[in-house]
């Protein structure tokens, strides 16, 4: 169904919740097999279709924060989303203690068994006025950072227009342009610590109210987190600050040769070369033209899904007034469909959103088998695996995208995974020292920041900006304030795609696009864990992971000669 002819209608609160609960008494008191898989599926489309209102106000709220129907309908998703959440409890608890249970199986795949009583856990009747204040918190700041007019030059910019100022390759310009970037984070400092002051306290006032001991104790049960846990993460952290960090300042080195500079300042570390980093060629509609060629050469599944793409209108990509920041893929139950948001600003990000969250939506695409809707994408970090992997299945295509100056962006774009991954940890860990030290003052939140940075981005040179050496850098972060704790998810996803990395460009192993396709058709009917023995890849979490890969991509790295890009 095209997406813009897609019909919302805000759901009647009473009626969902009576039905929710209708549907628990009934599969409760069901008699036999037939009569529970009967309620289990009227149940499931129900929510599927309800959750789908939900994602399609969301969609078109982040679309344009300016629209006033649709910043009322995100208010009252804000509001009704817990109640929803809390509702479906007493379903999710009939569904685990059926007696036909192996029956419902048919219906719903063993990772939804095991979100089921993680949901129980986390979805509580007296909770809800706290997610309600959460998720009005996290809505204020997508608006706070959607609202940012930014004046510089004698234009006016959001953020994500700034992008490719902030990496030109005039020296003076970029640094200006991070000083207008930076200064709205400045100005606004007592807004964010404000809302994220609120947020940690609310957040942390759920996980107790819950039984756990404080936010972080409890992001390893709403995250989903089933097959590795805390002491896992910790010795996967150890190894990427002792093996990854003195390989990203060894690249910086050479950055820095390249640009003619004794030293990167921080507004220098995203630009790669004097001449300027590889921007696309052509125009948007040229950029969506090369993928949809692109993706008919991979495979005529993923040719058929980029069709759609476009033919259904799911993409909405340009960066314009009002528009929230950043960029996503999600999964619409109702319309079995994908869709993609971004914020093109011609850099080389653009091309990224054209591969990464492609990459989402391609395997949501290929999962829209699975009939439960939050059961189509898997687990969180077992999803990124999906979109992190095809910007590297996508290098042989590149050169449709970026002309001559293909060689600069893989070159780029492979050094960027790599740095990649402390900052990953560095924003995962963060927010595990804040969340166990929930009453820390916002400067000191700050300044263990700035301490985590020094360990894990030591390559950060904040000496012209005092703002960001007292630690702001965390609060254009969206996850942080919108999403907590989903962030080491794509550092854990990296290293198994620098797995496909080395499999497709690499070995050029004629069993990697099955094995990427098969798991994606898996999607969440497996865990993170499972998924990865479907693909015969590596566990993250496995000792000396990260050596073979860290040794191929440091190789591929030294054999070019940067210097002449």
């Amino acid at each position: 169904m095209d997406f813009t002819q897609v019909t919302y209608k805000r759901p009647n609160s009473a009626t969902y919740l009576a039905a929710i609960a209708a549907g628990a008494h009934e599969l409760a008191a069901a008699k036999d097999a037939d009569a529970a898989v009967a309620v289990a599926s009227r149940i499931t489309d129900l929510i599927n279709d309800t959750e789908s209102m939900g994602m399609i106000a969301q969609i078109r709220h982040t679309i344009d924060t300016r629209d006033a129907f649709y910043a009322a309908e995100d208010e009252f998703w804000n509001d009704f989303g817990p109640q929803a959440d809390e509702a479906q409890t007493a379903y999710l608890k009939a569904v685990l203690d059926s007696p036909f249970k192996e029956a419902l199986g048919t219906l719903y795949p063993k990772p939804y068994f095991l979100k089921a009583k993680n949901l129980l856990q986390t979805n509580k009747p007296e909770v809800i006025a706290l997610q309600q204040k959460a998720n009005a918190l996290a809505s204020a700041y997508t608006n706070l950072i959607a609202s940012a007019q930014v004046d510089f030059n004698g234009q006016t910019y959001t953020l994500a227009q700034l992008g490719p100022l902030r990496d030109d390759a005039d020296r003076a310009v970029r640094k200006g342009a991070n000083e207008a970037y930076w200064g709205f984070f400045a100005a606004h400092e007592a807004e964010f610590d404000k809302l994220y002051d609120d947020m940690v306290h609310t957040r942390t006032a759920i996980a107790q109210k819950l039984g756990f001991k404080d936010f972080s104790e409890m992001s390893y049960v709403f995250m989903d987190r089933f097959d590795y846990d805390e002491e896992m993460v910790a010795t996967y952290r150890h190894e990427v600050q002792t093996k990854v960090v003195p390989l990203v300042l060894k690249q910086r080195a050479k950055q820095a040769k390249r640009l003619g500079l004794d030293h990167l300042a921080y507004y220098d570390l995203g630009v790669q070369f004097k001449s300027g980093n590889a921007t696309p060629e052509g125009t948007a509609e040229e950029l969506v033209a090369a993928a949809q060629q692109m993706y008919h050469e991979m495979s005529p599944e993923a040719g058929d899904f980029f069709d759609h793409m476009i033919s259904d209108h799911l993409l909405d990509l340009l960066a314009k007034p009002g528009k929230a920041s950043g960029g996503y893929a999600e999964y619409i139950p109702a319309i079995r469909s994908p869709f993609i948001f971004a914020n093109f600003n011609g850099t080389s990000g653009d091309v990224d959103v054209l591969t990464h969250e492609a990459g989402h939506a391609f395997q949501t695409y290929l999962a829209k088998w699975i009939r439960p809707g939050d059961c189509v994408f898997p687990t969180f970090e077992a999803a990124e695996i999906f979109s992190m992997s095809m910007e590297f299945i996508a290098y042989p295509w590149m050169s449709h995208f970026f002309g001559k100056q293909t060689a600069k962006y893989k070159y780029a774009h492979l050094q960027a995974a790599l740095e990649f991954l402390p900052y990953g940890i560095l924003v995962d860990l963060y927010q595990h020292q804040v969340y166990t030290h929930p009453d820390w003052t916002p400067a000191e939140r700050k300044a263990e920041w700035r301490r985590l940075e020094k360990l894990y981005n030591p390559d950060k040179d904040y000496a012209e900006n005092p703002d960001l050496e007292r630690g702001i850098y965390w609060m254009r972060q969206g996850h942080i304030f919108e999403s907590p704790f989903y962030y080491i998810d794509y550092t854990i996803a990296q290293v198994v795609a620098y797995q496909f990395w080395k499999r497709f460009n690499v070995d050029h192993d004629p069993k990697a696009w099955t094995d990427y396709e098969t798991m994606a058709k898996a999607g969440g009917s497996q865990t993170l864990l499972e998924l990865l023995a479907t693909g015969h890849l590596r566990s993250p979490f496995a000792p000396g992971a990260l050596d073979e890969l860290l040794a191929a991509i440091q190789q591929a790295l030294d054999a070019v000669d940067d210097a002449s890009l």
